[in-house]
């Protein structure tokens, strides 16, 4: 960027010393050093402005000042990473399309708490287009893209920054919460962080919510939890389980999101390093080819049976923790649990191992467990911490224990969009559905609506489905429309 920048200088010296002179490589490469610039804000702890934007006063275009973020003129760059992630979501913006007429969200106020990122705005912006209103926080705070909060602030109400403190995180979800005038009846969720926190300071809110979305797995499991004691005021949507999150998102997202994330922050060559996969659900399994790939020696850990079948079956070796710990150059949590990596198994890592996490949650490597007097810290670049032990020894740990994907590199847009998709149809869903439909319990998506999703993505790959003759499909017992499959099919 220095280079470029002094390039810029250089040409515009002679520009005043010789006259005007149309310079098109002079345009081109301020734009580049604009841009560099910018969109190195969203890989970086804090831009060279160090003030929180919680003591900023800044307003959009429009002079509205209901949301913070770290820099609202940021907003033009954030607008062409929305716009590059549109021509990747063929779904959302179909449906955008399609519904958009008839505003099936048409008094939706949605509070959501996400990721904030191209691929998230696109779904925002197609629920304002349905008809929703819309307040946003992040559920990371590492993941956010500060340039598309800008463009998402010109035009919304959003709260989040990368960066964010604890005590940051919560007040942006409050802020999201505690409006004057306003009241949500619709959650979108990812990580069930949004949900717990109107459940504990806001619990007369459920009496006009109407359902709740959740996306991740620990989410869902503090669904089921609150399900089970009798708890859960409103219904719910599973999406973490539907078939078009799991065996796209968490499967082809991490298997390509993984190796990118490793080598931003490390530099690390794979071929022949000795690595542990915490958990063998679908994106350990992702995690697992992609390494396997690479040229790595692969280990895996397992509680379920069958999933540890299938690891084995897969051509990895299946072990507990504290068999390969001394020995493994990096060791990667996919669990959805707590206190998968304790600070035991720290403490017998080898000097330079690797940790890092693609669950969602901060809690299955103990980091809490590393903040004592006896062990330094030291901070190497952005994401990456050396935690250094008495002896010399030190570890690798990749966004504090927090999603390594999200936080430290990017995820397929494409695989995205059909998460985003069925998020929206179950929001759509749960809205419309009628009074007695759905009640106050966890539920998973209609079969007949995952395959919607799909069927919005084959055209981008010119694909052609076959159609059932009416015999084939008297034969079959099957509509020809579908749904193709019962519910309680296994897409292996």
């Amino acid at each position: 960027i220095s280079l470029l920048q002094g390039k810029v200088l250089q040409t515009t010296f002679y520009k005043s010393k010789f006259g005007a002179m149309q310079d098109p490589w002079l345009t081109k490469m301020k734009f580049m050093v604009i841009s560099l610039c910018l969109y190195s804000a969203s890989y970086t702890d804090s831009s060279d402005d160090e003030t929180s934007p919680r003591d900023k006063q800044q307003k959009n275009s429009k002079g509205n000042g209901d949301f913070c973020i770290k820099n609202i003129k940021q907003a033009d760059f954030g607008r062409r990473e929305i716009e590059i992630a549109e021509q990747e979501m063929p779904a959302l913006m179909a449906l955008r399309k399609r519904a958009q007429g008839e505003k099936p969200l048409a008094g939706a106020k949605v509070v959501g708490c996400t990721h904030i990122t191209a691929q998230t705005a696109v779904l925002m912006e197609t629920l304002s287009a349905l008809g929703a209103q819309c307040r946003w926080a992040a559920c990371n705070i590492y993941s956010t893209q500060n340039e598309v909060a800008a463009a998402l602030a010109e035009g919304g109400d959003v709260f989040a920054w990368k960066g964010e403190s604890e005590d940051d995180f919560w007040w942006c979800i409050d802020r999201c919460v505690n409006l004057e005038g306003w009241q949500p009846n619709m959650i979108l969720d990812d990580g069930g962080d949004l949900t717990h926190w109107i459940y504990k300071k806001y619990p007369n809110m459920f009496k006009k919510i109407k359902g709740i979305v959740e996306e991740s797995v620990t989410g869902v499991h503090r669904l089921y939890q609150l399900s089970k004691a009798g708890k859960l005021c409103v219904p719910a949507m599973n999406v973490n389980d539907s078939v078009t999150k799991q065996k796209f998102d968490n499967l082809y997202c991490c298997r390509e999101s993984i190796l990118d994330g490793l080598k931003r922050t490390t530099d690390v060559m794979f071929g022949g390093k000795q690595v542990v996969v915490c958990g063998y659900g679908e994106v350990g399994k992702g995690c697992c080819a992609a390494l396997k790939a690479m040229g790595s020696i692969v280990y895996v850990t397992e509680i379920d049976p069958i999933c540890a079948l299938q690891a084995c079956m897969d051509g990895f070796r299946l072990v507990k923790l504290n068999e390969v710990i001394r020995q493994v150059d990096i060791v990667i949590t996919c669990t959805g649990n707590k206190n998968v990596v304790v600070r035991e198994y720290l403490d017998r890592m080898k000097n330079g191992c690797i940790v890092c996490n693609m669950g969602h949650s901060n809690t299955e490597i103990d980091v809490a467990s590393l903040r004592t007097p006896e062990l330094t810290w030291e901070r190497v670049r952005s994401q990456v911490d050396h935690v250094i032990w008495p002896d010399g020894k030190r570890i690798v740990l990749l966004a504090e224990g927090r999603l390594l994907n999200l936080s430290c590199s990017t995820v397929p847009t494409f695989v995205l969009s059909i998460t985003a998709t069925t998020q929206a149809l179950a929001l759509i869903e749960l809205y419309n559905a009628p009074e007695g439909r759905y009640k106050q319990d966890v539920y998973l998506l209609p079969k007949k609506m995952d395959e919607y999703v799909a069927s919005l993505h084959l055209p981008t790959f010119d694909a052609h489905l076959t159609e059932l003759t009416d015999e084939q499909a008297k034969y079959l017992g099957l509509n020809k429309n579908g749904p193709f499959k019962p519910n309680y099919y296994r897409y292996y």
